[in-house]
């Protein structure tokens, strides 16, 4: 688990100048796709699109990626190729690889300077590390689980095949991470909880390596399980959101795949969007994107967070918002 700031649809028709990026038409259903007030980055078919309305310009080639996240001022995308982490300017130039580890979910630092992504820790489950986003040969460094930080690094383990089955299988495991816009804290599937809990996702401070669980299924007395990931912070770090899954101890407590809210400030949590939304980016206070199913398959949605009501963007996944410049 991204030198652009002001994008217009001039940079649309010019980017299909530069190499490994086309224009390409928007998918039928996708003709009266909503205005953006920036770009979002998504993924079809192993290759990364960005639009702000109907038309669409990929921004790579030859699949294989995945999990686009936008820098904090709009310029570069951190993301992932096959299970290795790269980064991008947001035309689709200066492609880079930043380490052979593999990688999950990436994201930035508040000041553009690291990037955050998962992989396997010395306590042998996910841990989070962070890379330099500019220097050239960097070594990754770790963040969580804290007492790591001290350890050697583990050997570098084999990048994974994606995963498959049912939809529900596919997100049990996915490790994205989310740095919160102050740069404090980073939202992680796992972390200490799993001492306790059978599946969790944290919030540890990056200072301290301290811990907080927001989410648990299982063990600790819950007569549940599930599951909570793919975290992402609306952009005055006052929300949480994550995509979660509950099979409950009657079936009147199960919860398909679906979006759940946090507030940071209260510990409240509410749902939203529809069943089998997941993967949510904050668009602004008001509107959401979401990974939905549509026309029998996966669309990014724009969602109404008040209202709930739900409009059909194009045909992917994963989606990411640009910040606004």
């Amino acid at each position: 688990m991204s030198v652009i700031g002001r994008v217009t649809g001039n940079l649309m028709v010019a980017a299909a100048g530069i190499a490994g990026v086309s224009v390409v038409a928007p998918a039928p259903a996708a003709a009266a796709a909503p205005s953006m007030p920036s770009l979002v980055a998504y993924v079809r078919s192993g290759d990364v699109y960005v639009s702000k309305g109907t038309a669409e310009t990929r921004v790579t080639t030859g699949g294989g990626w995945a999990r686009p996240r936008w820098s904090a001022d709009g310029r570069s995308i951190a993301l992932l190729r096959n299970g290795q982490l790269w980064t991008m300017k947001a035309d689709g130039s200066g492609k880079r690889r930043l380490t052979t580890r593999a990688a999950a979910g990436p994201s930035w630092s508040a000041d553009g300077s690291w990037i955050a992504f998962a992989s396997l820790s010395c306590s042998g489950g996910p841990g989070v590390y962070r890379i330099s986003a500019t220097v050239a040969g960097a070594q990754p460094q770790v963040l969580f689980p804290s007492y790591c930080r001290d350890e050697d690094l583990p050997a570098e383990p084999a990048a994974t095949a994606a995963a498959t089955g049912s939809l529900s299988e596919r997100l049990r495991y996915d490790d994205a991470v989310a740095w919160s816009p102050d740069g404090s804290r980073i939202a992680f599937r796992g972390g200490d909880c799993e001492s306790i809990y059978d599946a969790c996702l944290s919030v540890g401070t990056v200072a301290t390596g301290g811990e907080k669980t927001v989410a648990a299924y299982g063990g600790g007395s819950r007569q549940n399980s599930g599951f909570a990931v793919v975290p992402c912070w609306r952009a005055d770090g006052a929300k949480l959101a994550w995509t979660a899954y509950q099979k409950g101890e009657t079936a009147a407590d199960d919860q398909p795949v679906h979006v759940e809210e946090y507030d940071t400030a209260t510990g409240a949590k509410r749902t939203v969007g529809a069943s089998q939304d997941r993967e949510l980016a904050y668009v602004d206070s008001t509107r959401a994107v979401v990974t939905g199913t549509y026309k029998s398959g996966s669309w990014v949605m724009v969602v109404n967070l008040s209202t709930g009501a739900r409009t059909p963007f194009h045909q992917g996944s994963q989606p990411s918002v640009q910040p606004k410049p």
